[in-house]
């Protein structure tokens, strides 16, 4: 019964597990950002933040060691 959530659940750090660096195209986080610029059909200016997961790490945010 002494058990923590995180045992009965299985989650884990990943920066704990031996063998991985933080990915540098994006600094660990996993994913990412590009800011956008459009034109509407009123001729406004419309920002946005497109937010993908970064292809290199596959959204882990570390990369094998090596």
């Amino acid at each position: 019964m002494g058990a923590s959530t995180e045992e009965k659940t299985g989650v884990f750090d990943m920066r704990e597990l031996p063998g991985g660096k933080p990915c540098p195209d994006c600094d660990g986080l996993g994913q990412l950002r590009f800011d956008s610029e459009n034109i509407n059909e009123k001729f406004e200016k419309e920002k946005q933040t497109v937010i993908s997961a970064c292809p290199r790490c596959h959204g882990t945010g570390y990369v094998p060691a090596g």
